[in-house]
């Protein structure tokens, strides 16, 4: 079942759905240690039969030695049904890439809640990295590591959704309040192109609110 992984070709689509299951990316090339790979993606699998384990390599190799590693692990675990069940899921995958640019732009399409970073000079991958919950870079940076102490916030946009939000943070709690002030030369400035606007979305009444004030 845990070999199932090395049968996908392709990368599921986020939804709407909010903030869970939760998932994780690794990028990984041929010095990689399988070891490391396969209990991180294990780590995540054993959250919920739902979750997303995905490897993005350029080496055939490492991920065939992944997935044995996997066997091993996956045996050996008291949650291995649903780890099973979660690593044989449509959500979860192997994607071959050609080299590390084609990673990192599969990397930001998926927009990983947890995206690891294990292949030569991570740190560099990681600066081009737009769309992640949280980057953990290099071979001794695991997803468990900012779980439990690394001080990275915990609660971070699953599902693709960090393509667009951030994890938690400060400012999640602060209110903004959108201000604005124009007056007669600004607005006349401008009116015709918020005229076209509104009468483009056949709401003539707005245009008008411009017509009032900007044409004598």
């Amino acid at each position: 079942m845990v070999n199932n992984l090395l049968t996908k070709d392709r990368i599921y689509a986020s939804d709407d759905s909010g903030y869970s299951p939760l998932h994780i990316a690794v990028l990984a090339d041929a010095a990689a240690d399988p070891r490391f790979v396969a209990a991180d993606l294990m780590s995540q699998a054993e959250h919920d039969p739902r979750a997303a384990s995905v490897l993005v390599t350029d080496s055939p190799t490492l991920a065939a030695r992944v997935a044995v590693e996997l066997d091993a692990m996956v045996a050996a675990t008291p949650h291995r049904a649903r780890v099973t069940e979660a690593l044989a899921g449509p959500q979860s995958a192997v994607v071959l890439v050609r080299d590390a640019d084609q990673a990192v732009a599969v990397a930001n399409a998926y927009g990983a809640e947890h995206l690891e970073i294990m292949w030569s000079e991570p740190e560099r991958l990681a600066a081009r990295i737009h769309n992640a919950g949280a980057i953990f870079v290099g071979p001794y940076s695991p997803v468990s590591l900012g779980d439990y102490s690394a001080g990275s916030t915990h609660v971070l946009p699953t599902q693709g959704t960090a393509r667009h939000s951030s994890g938690l943070n400060v400012r999640s709690f602060l209110k903004t309040v959108h201000v604005i002030s124009y007056d007669a030369p600004a607005l006349a400035a401008i009116a015709d192109g918020i005229e076209a606007f509104a009468l483009a979305e056949d709401l003539p009444a707005h245009a008008n609110a411009i017509t009032v004030r900007s044409r004598p």
